[in-house]
């Protein structure tokens, strides 16, 4: 049996992809719901500002509107299928006892979304994570909230100066945490991150096998299509007790 590694986060975090989007339409009020009555402990959308400023939930920036499309920003919120979730909304359906990992696109787009989660009481208990492929973007949000988390979300490839000064420059900025593909971890890499107090994040991981490997490594967090594998695998980890 190959050695487990620790987390930092025990036990570590799942985020449904777009909700249960492998089963149900992507980034709806009923596939997030879906992702939570089967037990996944976080989800996971893109975030844009529509024209009247209002955080809505979508994965692409553009939406059909008649036989054209166009962009979120260009529509007032009454303008958009109802099918598309604000922010408010999917607390308002949905509570706030569960972790949200959000892309953010827009420097615009933070301030808003941590005053929603704040209003909503979902910003105090630190569950709130704003991911850009920018780290020192990220790192720019960390003045707008104590409780909310930041998080790099790159490629090995495109960490020309090497983990170990990324791990450092992460630390040294206060982002909580580094979003990697599922393939570029390893028991080293997951180490190595640990060892500079940044969470360990795998992303794209849909089959057993996977995300037992990630789970096995050390990751804080998993995402994936797959709510029900997901589970399970995460429910198979050792003293898995709720995080407080």
């Amino acid at each position: 049996m190959p050695p487990r590694y620790p987390s930092l986060l025990e036990p570590p975090l799942g985020f449904a992809r777009r909700g249960a989007g492998a089963v149900a339409a992507e980034s709806t009020l009923e596939t997030f719901r879906r992702a939570l009555d089967l037990g996944v402990p976080g989800l996971e959308s893109h975030v844009w500002l529509c024209a009247d400023g209002e955080p809505v939930l979508h994965h692409e920036p553009v939406v059909r509107s008649g036989v054209r499309r166009r962009p979120l920003n260009e529509l007032p919120r009454s303008r958009l299928p109802p099918s598309i979730p604000s922010l408010a909304e999917v607390y308002d359906a949905c509570g706030t006892a569960f972790e949200l990992s959000l892309d953010v696109h827009d420097d615009a787009v933070p301030p808003v979304v941590v005053a929603v989660a704040r209003e909503a009481g979902a910003e105090a208990p630190g569950r709130l994570w704003l991911c850009s492929s920018d780290w020192q973007r990220a790192a720019s949000w960390r003045k707008l909230s104590t409780e909310a988390h930041v998080v790099d979300s790159t490629r090995m490839r495109r960490i020309a100066e090497g983990p170990e000064r990324r791990a450092a420059a992460l630390a040294a900025a206060g982002v909580d945490a580094v979003n990697l593909p599922e393939r570029d971890w390893s028991p080293g890499l997951t180490t190595l991150f640990h060892r500079f107090g940044r969470l360990a994040f795998a992303s794209g991981a849909q089959h057993r096998r996977q995300l037992d490997a990630l789970l096995a490594m050390g990751v804080d967090a998993v995402y994936s299509d797959q709510v029900d594998r997901m589970v399970e695998a995460l429910g198979g980890r050792p003293d898995s007790t709720p995080r407080g």
